[in-house]
């Protein structure tokens, strides 16, 4: 399975002091979770975010483009409320429909 395509980070010191520290350390965040699949990406932006405290989610989901729902989802199954089954990245009906099934609609 392919992981997460690169996200570049456009928050205020990205953009303005691209080689700063800060930008360095969201360049490193966004290198580190390309190759992980969603449900990995998520577990460990949720707990990135939990270390983070207040803010961590919203702080990391502008940092990688992840939603604010997906990086909380993610810190929930972290907390023993799974929702995704062993060996699945999504609940059973998530993600967008096949074109198969759109057309049929």
């Amino acid at each position: 399975m392919a992981g997460r395509e690169k996200f570049v980070c456009t928050c205020t010191a990205c953009v303005e002091h691209p080689r700063g520290a800060e930008a360095s350390a969201h360049r490193k965040v966004n290198r580190a979770i390309t190759g992980l699949d969603e449900k990995q990406a998520r577990r460990v932006l949720g707990l990135m975010a939990e270390r983070e405290g207040h803010g961590g989610v919203a702080s990391l989901s502008r940092i990688t483009g992840m939603s604010r729902t997906t990086i909380a989802q993610g810190r929930q199954e972290l907390a023993g409320e799974d929702l995704v089954p062993e060996g699945r990245v999504r609940k059973p009906g998530g993600g967008r429909k096949s074109l198969e099934k759109k057309g049929q609609s």
